[in-house]
């Protein structure tokens, strides 16, 4: 995996997470442990992707 493609799975992982966090922020939990637990959470949706072999555009799939 190249850098480029390396900075792309990274930023949608941390797109995924933040949004996760603002979600439940917007919606009045401020709890830091909670927050931080649905940073966790937002992980686990493009982690599984890149896990995908089947999914070609970045993970265990994508092409060298």
């Amino acid at each position: 995996m190249d850098k480029k493609a390396l900075q792309a799975a990274a930023a949608t992982y941390l797109r995924a997470a933040l949004a996760a966090c603002a979600a439940l922020y917007m919606s009045g939990i401020t709890d830091p442990k909670t927050l931080a637990n649905a940073f966790v959470a937002g992980l686990l949706g493009p982690l599984a992707k890149a896990l995908n072999p089947k999914d070609s555009s970045y993970g265990l799939g994508a092409k060298k």
